[in-house]
């Protein structure tokens, strides 16, 4: 399996540091507000990498964190007149909801940053016992980003480059303008813990360092995150437990690409985005999932109301080549071109837009095919999609979709055209026919008889 460095710029072997075990940490949620579909393309991205990784027999620890202390958090909760700790428990709840619908696997442990402010700071002593960290004379503690040797080894920025769009704020207190804070002093009315600089909560860099070695330790094979974590947070994590551990932190970092409105980046900072729950309202959950992952994991994807069409009748096309087939109990085809191609693809750094391509040549092969050819081929689509978390529905219930009329009612609207074929009153079967499909109900003859789907 060959897997995209973004620290080597290449794509490389995978092999893991345990045989037949993968660590991935992959930043969640700084949780003051609901989720938007830019972050459903992150989270799903690194959904299918873990779903294929199990797959192909690994023992996967998935590690997601979730950052519940934040000067996001605290200004909205001073917004809203919330408790911080309530804020933060009533986002979480929603975020998951979100996840559950978008069928998002549940990670295998989603540490919290406040559960770890004992060894976030014993990490931030460390480095300053190191050289590598200095407390200020206001109860801060910085990085010191030049005691670093291989700071920007990742991003591939030089720190002249960064010297000259560096500057101070008013209120810190930095030698020099690239460090970072990994301990912040608490101002009036701050949420805060005791440390040997002061009352103060952590900086944002440093809780992902400590979550992510705690639970994988301070080596592990991948690191995964939306492209603009990696400069500077994903920079600054190496340094601090490089720096920390004396160890290599990441063997692979992972990165995926932004979701775009009108080729802008998807981001609350420029208001040009859509809660996830907002484009569930209009759209079944299982479109959503396959458009965001017919893209590649790393490529820009642009959100658009076509693409989600697209998708749908993507769908359509699966789930009827399911609905007319009876493979119940029956072993998925394996030893087939299909099985071969589609394994290729994902083994190519996730190629999921050719892994659907191919599902789609699959499709084509299902509906020419009959008898036990076609219904192993049949079981083969479900369990090659389920890979990718997608065709989970029934598909009868998914191609009906959620229309207003009732089911009797068509079905009675179904007998009645047939009464009127039978009659050769042909203008009124029409007339039936039509009507429906004015109403989104396409109606479809076969020598079984009539079935319905949405338009």
């Amino acid at each position: 399996m060959d897997i995209y460095n973004s620290l080597t710029r290449q794509k490389e072997a995978f092999t893991p540091l345990h045989p037949g075990k993968v660590g991935i940490y992959v930043c969640g949620m700084t949780v003051y507000d609901l989720c938007h579909l830019g972050h459903a393309r992150s989270m799903l991205g690194f959904d299918v990498i873990v779903r294929y990784l199990r797959n192909q027999g690994y023992e996967v620890n998935y590690v997601r964190n979730i950052t519940d202390i934040d000067d996001r958090i605290i200004q909205r909760a001073a917004e809203s007149g919330e408790d911080s700790n309530v804020l933060v428990e009533r986002m979480i709840q929603e975020m998951h909801a979100d996840f559950d619908r978008l069928g998002l696997l549940k990670p295998s442990t989603e540490p919290r940053a406040t559960q770890h402010v004992d060894g976030i700071i014993a990490m931030v002593q460390k480095l300053i016992d190191k050289g590598h960290a200095y407390a200020a004379d206001n109860g801060d503690v910085y990085y010191a980003v030049r005691k670093f040797e291989g700071y920007g080894k990742l991003s591939g920025r030089q720190l002249d480059e960064l010297q000259a769009g560096a500057r101070i704020e008013v209120e810190e207190q930095k030698q020099d303008p690239l460090d970072f804070a990994l301990w912040k002093a608490a101002k009036p009315g701050e949420p805060f813990w005791d440390s040997p600089w002061g009352k103060g909560r952590p900086g944002w860099h440093i809780e992902c360092s400590v979550m992510s070695t705690c639970c994988l330790g301070n080596h592990f094979d991948i690191h995964g995150g939306g492209a603009d974590l990696k400069f500077p947070h994903h920079e600054n994590e190496i340094a601090q437990s490089e720096a920390a551990t004396g160890e290599t932190y990441v063997n692979t970092w992972m990165h995926c690409g932004p979701l775009r409105i009108d080729n802008e980046k998807m981001s609350k900072s420029l208001g040009n985005f859509f809660t996830i729950r907002e484009v569930l309202e209009k759209y079944n959950e299982e479109v959503v999932r396959l458009m965001l992952v017919s893209s590649h994991y790393r490529s820009a994807l642009n959100y658009s109301v076509d693409a989600l069409k697209e998708a749908e009748q993507k769908l359509d096309r699966f789930y009827t080549a399911l609905r007319d087939t009876d493979f119940e109990g029956v072993e998925p085809a394996t030893d087939n071109e299909y099985h071969q191609r589609f394994h290729a693809a994902m083994q190519d750094d996730f190629n999921t837009p050719e892994a659907i391509a191919v599902l789609f040549e699959l499709v084509r092969e299902i509906n020419k095919a009959e008898g036990e050819h076609k219904q192993k081929l049949a079981a083969q689509l479900k369990s090659l999609a389920g890979i990718l978390g997608c065709l989970e529905s029934d598909p009868e219930t998914f191609l009906k979709g959620n229309i207003a009329l009732d089911d009797a009612y068509i079905q009675s609207q179904i007998d009645a055209r047939n009464q009127a074929k039978a009659n050769k009153n042909f203008a009124e079967a029409d007339r039936i026919r039509d009507d429906l499909k004015a109403q989104g109900i396409i109606l479809q003859d076969a020598r079984e008889g009539t079935t319905w789907v949405k338009a």
